[in-house]
């Protein structure tokens, strides 16, 4: 449940955004939060189209947390949930270019998302997302 109230079902929008081949993998978070975030995996042969028109150096692990990328993931993830309710659009984004696997403890062995894991593998970026919106 969201902080205005509103339920929804994180695995709609986790089976929407990846028709979008940019987006390999996608967790949904916003669950008590102000706002809906995702952490996505992003496909690199098309992350380095993305950042080569952004001009972000597509090499620099540093390019993921450039404000010009994550304002168009944030408009590409929005074209995929264009037939939501208004609410249910992500306001924050934090990309990765590491795959979820079961060998790293993000997927089940029978290839489901580990939220828990997930979750607090990615804490520290979560928060990042909502400094300011507490």
């Amino acid at each position: 449940m969201l902080a205005n109230g509103e339920k929804l079902a994180p695995c709609d929008l986790e089976l929407a955004i990846p028709l979008d081949p940019l987006f390999e993998q996608v967790l949904v978070i916003g669950d008590g939060r102000p706002f809906l975030a995702a952490l996505v995996v992003l496909n690199q042969e098309v992350f380095r189209t993305l950042a080569g028109g952004l001009s972000v150096e597509p090499q620099d692990p540093g390019s993921l947390r450039d404000a010009r990328l994550h304002q168009a993931l944030v408009r590409r993830i929005a074209r995929q949930l264009h037939a939501f309710p208004g609410y249910v659009q992500i306001h924050g984004v934090c990309p990765s270019l590491a795959p979820w696997t079961p060998a790293n403890g993000l997927l089940t062995p029978t290839l489901k998302l580990g939220r828990a894991e997930i979750l607090a593998r990615f804490e520290h970026q979560i928060a990042g997302l909502y400094v300011g919106h507490g």
